[in-house]
């Protein structure tokens, strides 16, 4: 495995824990108690992107992978 694969492999992992993790907040934010607390990070859209570039760099690299 080339340095490059690698990178994309770590780096589309990271973007998929940051898609969980914003995902889990997005969850929290729309089951909250008090509804006029309301929060100031965009979970929807962080883990829209953050889901994109993971689905993205794995998919590369799993193909990079089988084909090498």
């Amino acid at each position: 495995m080339d340095d490059s694969l690698r990178l994309m492999v770590i780096c589309g992992s990271l973007a998929a824990v940051l898609a969980l993790v914003a995902w889990v907040g997005d969850h929290r934010r729309h089951r909250r108690r008090h509804i006029d607390r309301v929060g100031f990070m965009p979970w929807t859209t962080i883990f829209f992107f953050a889901l994109m570039v993971a689905v993205l760099l794995l998919g590369l690299s799993a193909r990079e992978w089988l084909a090498g």
